[in-house]
């Protein structure tokens, strides 16, 4: 498929995990791509693979904390594309601790890069998508921003702000035609999220805790940004697409089952 072909989209946090998969699936589709991320050496890495495959690519070091730099790539994608199409605001970052043992400087840190951010690049990015007649943004935001995470508090404090904040945005620009989204990923296997998997035991306890079994991978995200960009998902907006494995399915409560089988397993078949 080319649904983005001569199109521009931009992301943020484009040099690994989400943003990199996202990188890829729309050249795949035929976008030009404006990347920005802190990590200069990925985004260049990633910035030769993608231009060697034949992809138009402008990208640019990038703290998304600060707001003229977020306006700089905004209009990096003006002057070398001719405008925005689609806005990806992915960049974020996570902070471990309870509220009496986190340090101020954290709690402010992780709202600039998760909240702030997105703030920026949609007030840069609605004011160049109305020139052009309309757009779509994808917001990444997370399943902890729908419900809470033990030890994670402003992590899920600033990804709550920005589901709803993706809904607002989708009621004040419905009627100029630009569409705004959210994905909500569970647990996906990142750069951001690899140190979790070095602890002894913790990807098998993730595992017996998400009902397809398995983590989730960046690609399989990249595919679900890609499709709420797209013109087939025309009539969507304000929506908050949900890609768990299925832990959200769940109440939370005990297995039942698996309370239930242990109890009383079941007899053996008996042979003939």
């Amino acid at each position: 498929m080319k649904r983005f072909e001569a199109k521009s989209v931009l992301i943020t946090g484009a040099a690994s995990g989400i943003g990199a998969a996202c990188a890829r699936r729309f050249a795949a589709e035929g976008a030009n791509l404006a990347l920005g991320d802190q990590n200069q050496s990925g985004l260049g890495e990633l910035t030769d693979e993608l231009e060697r495959a034949g992809c138009g690519v402008a990208s640019m070091a990038l703290d998304v904390a600060d707001q003229g730099q977020i306006e700089a790539l905004v209009a990096l994608s003006a002057d070398r594309f001719g405008g925005l199409d689609v806005l990806v605001n992915n960049a974020g970052i996570g902070s471990f601790g309870k509220t009496p043992d986190l340090e101020s400087d954290a709690w402010r840190h992780v709202i600039d890069v998760d909240l702030h951010a997105v703030f920026y690049g949609c007030r840069a990015g609605i004011r160049l998508m109305r020139d052009g007649g309309g757009g779509a943004i994808v917001n990444t935001a997370s399943v902890s921003g729908l419900f809470g995470d033990y030890g994670f508090g402003a992590y899920n404090a600033t990804k709550g702000a920005v589901v709803n904040y993706t809904r607002a945005l989708a009621l004040d620009h419905g009627g100029e035609g630009i569409r705004v989204n959210a994905v909500c990923p569970g647990l996906i296997e990142t750069p951001l999220s690899a140190g979790l998997f070095t602890i002894e035991g913790f990807t098998a306890k993730a595992n017996a805790a998400i009902p397809m079994g398995r983590t989730g991978r960046a690609s399989e995200v990249a595919s679900a940004v890609a499709f709420l960009a797209s013109d087939d998902a025309s009539y969507i907006t304000g929506a908050m697409l949900v890609i768990d494995g299925g832990v959200t399915a769940a109440t939370g409560q005990v297995n039942f089952t698996r309370i239930v089988e242990e109890a009383f397993p079941a007899p053996e078949p008996t042979k003939d």
